[in-house]
């Protein structure tokens, strides 16, 4: 009989390139690991000649990458003497945060915009025992309220200002690399509060660094020089694209917003966290910033699960709208490797896939969905119809 070694979550995988002593106590649900398809059918469809990879964090623990940056944040909470944590959320970082507080037997707060969060994310917070606030604003009311939160009471922030979430997050690159043996030469991701373009490229960064190297002027740690640097098995970094909805674009418009609307509810920021930090990311890649519209992310979200069978949440999708995009654009040549970043998995929004599939959009076909009796006859019947 073979026997393979337990896997037992990113943590304990990258304890050395992470900010963790030998005595730390790991908070963890067995994240990360989580699969590099690539895609057969869309560069056809398309018809370029390049490689598309999807990197589907929907298949962590929760449904989302967050659970990447959680582990990290919330072990250290934990580490640091935290009875509770505290976060303002679209959906994702809620479920993530009471997931690991129920794992590590903390409590977790949570304040989300009433009426604003898909609800298979609501249905996740309220399952794990997060004590929830529902507030009359959007998301980046919700992080001020957070943050002045965090004044007055002994609760630990877990959301991406907390630079412990970035280096959970980091570890997509690592495993990026590791499957490719190499870094891609273009990585797309869906930008809403941009720690996750910013904790890539500090993956990146450092994977390819020695401790004495200038990692990266969008790493938090070291000031530019990273202690977890060094063992690379790549020379190359790649250009890092960010896209966001038309209707919650403050990079594209060069300014933070005020209500940010789009059917991505994940992205829908119009105050990043990240803001700085993303803009050298771009800077020192040589990527860029797009935006996409609604109808474009969920003909992405469609195109994907049905010519590749990858069911991802509409946020996730702006990066393959994105990237088609800039494809018929010419901005990415043939022969080039391209990651996505698929953010969050198609079950956390139900009723937007529902809705579509429903006809309830303009120019969006109605799925092939009848009602029949329970006999042979009838069902052969449908078979048929289906088929003429």
């Amino acid at each position: 009989m073979i026997h393979h070694a337990r896997y037992t979550g990113l943590l304990d995988r990258y304890r050395d390139r992470l900010p963790l002593s030998d005595d730390t106590r790991l908070i963890s649900l067995g994240e990360g690991a989580t699969p590099l398809i690539r895609l057969q059918n869309l560069p056809k469809k398309l018809g370029r000649k390049v490689e598309i990879y999807a990197k589907y964090e929907g298949l962590n623990p929760t449904g989302s990458f967050k659970d990447r940056g959680m582990t990290m944040a919330v072990t250290k909470a934990v580490e640091e003497g935290s009875k509770a944590i505290i976060c303002a959320s679209t959906g994702n970082t809620s479920a993530a945060a009471a997931a690991y507080a129920a794992r590590a037997g903390i409590t977790a707060f949570v304040i989300i915009p009433d009426g604003k969060i898909a609800m298979g994310k609501l249905a996740q917070a309220m399952m794990y025992g997060a004590k929830i606030m529902q507030i009359r604003g959007n998301f980046d009311d919700g992080m001020r309220l957070v943050k002045e939160v965090a004044n007055h009471a002994p609760v630990a922030i877990v959301n991406s200002v907390n630079p412990y979430r970035l280096q959970g997050q980091k570890t997509a690159a690592f495993e990026i690399i590791e499957e490719l043996g190499r870094a891609p030469d273009y990585h797309c991701l869906p930008v809403g509060n941009a720690g996750n373009i910013t904790a890539h490229w500090i993956g990146y960064c450092e994977y390819i660094a020695s401790p004495d190297d200038h990692v990266t002027g969008a790493c938090d740690f070291g000031d530019g020089k990273s202690p977890y640097a060094g063992g690379s098995i790549t020379g190359k970094r790649p250009k890092m694209l960010g896209y966001q909805a038309t209707g919650s674009a403050p990079f594209m418009r060069g300014e933070m917003i005020d209500n940010p609307e789009t059917v991505a509810t994940a992205i829908r920021i119009g105050h990043p966290q990240s803001w700085d930090r993303a803009w050298k990311v771009v800077e020192e890649s040589g990527g860029w910033f797009a935006e996409v519209s609604d109808e474009e992310i969920l003909a992405a979200q469609r195109l994907l699960t049905q010519h590749e069978g990858v069911f991802c949440e509409p946020a996730s999708a702006a990066s393959l709208a994105g990237l088609i995009n800039d494809l018929n654009a010419g901005k990415i040549e043939d022969g080039s490797s391209i990651v996505l970043t698929l953010t969050g998995n198609g079950l956390k929004d139900p009723d937007t896939a529902i809705g579509q599939c429903n006809g309830e959009m303009p120019g969006v076909e109605k799925a092939t969905m009848v009602t029949v009796d329970a006999d042979l006859e009838s069902v052969r019947n449908a078979i048929t119809g289906f088929m003429d």
